[in-house]
């Protein structure tokens, strides 16, 4: 191994984690559970599609989607991620197993192949720093067998979970009593109710992080630093992300608000960026940082990815987080000042994406 391949693995298997661990300790760091796409990016689109007319892509990445982001996210932040999922018995599926847990080293022992299921597909694309999808797929058939997952999470120091109106998942209150703390997002109502009262699982949250736009319709209000107060009277913390312009955060227990600014980039692709903000707040969350760093670090995840095409394809890892750390502006370094005792000081410069971009090359001898 050389000199550079040497800090390069330094700082790829980074661990935000150990000084933490300890051997009594659960195995599993985040636990989450959800569908997987495959998704289909297509890049380098001038302009929208218009009907009728054929449009080419300069570029094309594929890779697992759904809530292979959010596993990705957190796996290249060095957190031990396990995800229960269902894969197709088709090449998609094969290739989305594959790309988790051999190239992003996600533990899948609660995930199953279904025979003669489909997997879900994605297509996205990207163009004027916005997306566009189509989507197709069908629900996967229940597992069988007495004690079926969700109900029996595996014992982890947190869980992600994905809220719906109306919708009441045993596994978030069980992994909550058996000690992980829950942190959840949440999608649009499409019932247009945005009734607070029907996230049934909020009470088993400890962090609650919908954007802007949902914060202040679920607790109609006019702007998103009141709805960020007013989920405190729900949750223990509730950040609301701001897109470009950061996030604002409220720690109901101990009183503390924070607002962190948003780092100002080319964005190309924002597929996914909700997914790595998360992940960023859950590490700094278990890594035990003040709350404004974990809000500037989420916030700095997401930056970076939306630099890139793609949702779990764009998920930054260590070596990410640490080029841009050694290049940062001088406006920024007293804010992220807190990298410094993470990032090896000779961290290997370069970024490495872990993700072969394209559904299984044939390789010859």
């Amino acid at each position: 191994m050389t000199n550079r391949d040497s800090r390069l693995s330094r700082t790829a298997d980074l661990d935000p984690l150990g000084p933490l661990r300890d051997p009594q300790d659960p195995g599993c760091d985040v636990f989450l559970t959800g569908t997987v796409f495959l998704d289909i990016i297509f890049t380098g689109l001038d302009s929208a599609p218009v009907r009728g007319t054929e449009s080419w892509a300069r570029g094309m990445g594929s890779s697992p989607g759904g809530v292979a982001n959010m596993a990705t996210a957190l796996a290249r932040l060095g957190l031990r991620t396990s995800l229960a999922a269902a894969f197709g018995d088709d090449h998609y599926g094969e290739y989305c197993w594959d790309a988790l847990e051999q190239g992003e080293g996600i533990d899948l022992s609660m995930s199953r192949t279904v025979p003669g299921w489909h997997s879900p597909v994605t297509v996205s694309m990207a163009y004027e720093g916005e997306r566009t999808m189509v989507s197709h797929g069908h629900e996967a058939p229940p597992p069988g067998g007495p004690a079926p997952f969700p109900q029996c999470p595996p014992r982890t120091r947190a869980a992600v979970a994905s809220l719906a109106p109306g919708r009441a998942d045993g596994w978030i209150g069980e992994a909550a009593r058996r000690g992980s703390l829950i942190f959840a997002d949440v999608g649009w109502d499409e019932t247009g109710r945005w009734d607070l009262g029907a996230l049934t699982d909020l009470e088993h949250c400890d962090a609650f992080l919908p954007n802007a736009g949902e914060a202040m319709r679920y607790t109609r209000t006019a702007c998103p630093r009141a709805a960020a107060r007013a989920l405190a009277d729900r949750v223990p913390v509730a950040v609301v992300t701001l897109g470009p312009e950061g996030s604002y955060a409220v720690d109901s227990g101990t009183g503390e608000t924070v607002e962190v600014p948003g780092i100002a980039v080319d964005a190309l692709d924002p597929t996914g960026a909700g997914d790595v903000y998360v992940a960023g707040f859950v590490t700094g969350t278990l890594a035990g940082w003040p709350l404004a760093d974990r809000l500037a670090f989420a916030g700095l995840t997401a930056a970076l990815s939306v630099q890139e095409f793609g949702g779990s394809l764009s998920a930054p890892g260590w070596p990410e987080v640490a080029h841009w750390w050694q290049t940062a502006p001088d406006g920024l370094r007293d804010r992220y000042a807190f990298l410094d005792e993470l990032i090896p000081r000779d961290a290997a410069r370069g970024p490495r994406r872990r993700a072969v971009p394209t559904i299984g090359f044939r390789h010859f001898a």
